[in-house]
């Protein structure tokens, strides 16, 4: 007689398991512990195995009859039905092997571990937040580009076109990953060029006429805020590093005997070791400034405790004090500045610029230089610039900034 759910609820355990039969093979086994298991009892090959359909009431008796019913074609078919399903498992777990997710965790621990915090947190926030609930279980090498489209869209719906355009590159770093690793044929975000909305690049405001860079010189010179700001913006010109890299500098990465500063790699946004040659003028700031801080692990500790770094307002603020807003000078500008000067003023060769700028530069075989290419003359030509800019601070002072191209270096 067929059995019911009242039936196989009423099932009692008992010493030993035992078998309960509904109808074409299908029977639940109850155990001594009292777990109910459906089994399909077929015959085969001139054998009579039985094959597991799930645990009772987590599979249905509607269920189970469906999943039997299934099984008994491929017995019809001479087809063993734990085949199918062993085969239906093993491609499963390759599916999830190679589910977007899993390969941009792959990615991510092979691609992403040399790079700065920063770059790791913006690409774990657009997988976690942007890719991933939509993409994540699906296999990478089925994914099309609509349903990628579909992402970047929900991302241009909350007004955040530049983030869209991000997504879309780590979504195709990705791609490409899979494509190297033989999980995927293509890259799809190649097929959505011009699919987004185009954003305007904003470049950060920066000062590069001499004579105005000789009047910002003569403002910072005279600026009255605290030693450890007044230091920090003195300072910014100078190092032309990036502002991060500036207010968390440690005392510990200064190394006095070589006058320089070493970076670790997981301070910069390429992940590798940056020195900064230290100009006669910069030592001098970083000697005045250390009997006030040197005690402590930041070089500009935050006015809140010693035990952080140096706002990332604090620079900003102090150029807005001076009369400087963000559409005229920003911290980042000073790069800019620097950049532009040493180039097309003081005459430097562009690869020893780039290498300070901590940008990657290749060799002629593609190969990044280290961190000690060019180092004595890029010594040299901080040790000139802060000369310049001496040089430019005095005859704004003057009301005379000579604006000739100096020799070539």
């Amino acid at each position: 007689m067929p059995l019911s759910d009242t039936k196989i609820r009423a099932l009692k355990p008992r010493d030993r398991k035992y078998i309960e039969a509904d109808e074409k093979g299908l029977a639940i086994e109850v155990t001594p512990t009292g777990s109910k298991r459906w089994v399909f009892r077929f015959r085969l090959h001139g054998k009579r195995p039985e094959m597991a359909l799930g645990l009772y009431p987590d599979i249905s008796l509607k269920r189970a009859r469906e999943l039997r019913d299934e099984a008994r074609k491929y017995v019809a078919e001479d087809i063993d039905p734990r085949d199918v399903k062993r085969a239906r498992k093993e491609s499963a777990l390759e599916a999830n092997r190679n589910s977007f997710a899993a390969v941009a965790e792959e990615w991510f621990a092979a691609k992403m571990a040399h790079l700065s915090k920063s770059s790791k947190d913006r690409a774990h926030l657009a997988l976690s937040r942007d890719l991933n609930p939509y993409l994540g279980k699906r296999p990478i090498s089925e994914i099309t580009p609509p349903e990628v489209l579909r992402c970047l869209r929900r991302i241009e719906s909350r007004g955040t076109q530049e983030t869209a355009h991000r997504v879309k590159r780590v979504a195709s770093q990705v791609f490409r990953f899979a494509v190297a690793t033989g999980k995927a044929d293509r890259d799809p975000t190649t097929d959505l060029t011009g699919a987004l909305t185009p954003t305007k690049k904003k470049h950060l405001a920066a000062i590069t006429d001499p004579a105005e860079v000789g009047r910002l010189m003569l403002a910072i010179e005279g600026y009255q805020g605290t030693p450890v700001v007044r230091t920090a913006l003195k300072l910014s010109p100078l190092l032309f590093c990036r502002p991060g890299e500036l207010r968390k500098l440690e005392w510990s990465e200064i190394n006095w005997e070589a006058s320089q500063i070493e970076l670790p790699g997981e301070k910069m946004k390429m992940g590798e070791p940056h020195i900064i040659p230290l100009a006669e003028q910069s030592l001098t700031l970083l000697r005045e400034l250390e009997p006030l801080t040197g005690r402590g692990k930041y070089v500009f500790p935050s006015a809140r405790g010693m035990s952080r770094p140096l706002s990332d307002n604090g620079v900003r603020t102090a150029l807005r004090s001076l009369g400087y807003d963000n559409e005229t000078m920003t911290a980042h500008g000073f790069r800019a500045m620097a950049r532009t000067l040493l180039d097309e003023v003081l005459g430097f060769r562009v690869e020893y610029i780039e290498h300070q700028l901590a940008h990657e530069v290749k060799d002629t075989l593609g190969r990044a230089y280290n961190r000690t290419k060019h180092l004595p003359q890029r010594a040299t030509m901080m040790q000139k610039w802060a000369d310049y800019l001496d040089s430019l601070r005095t005859q704004a002072g003057a009301g005379n900034v000579i604006t000739a191209k100096f020799g070539g270096q």
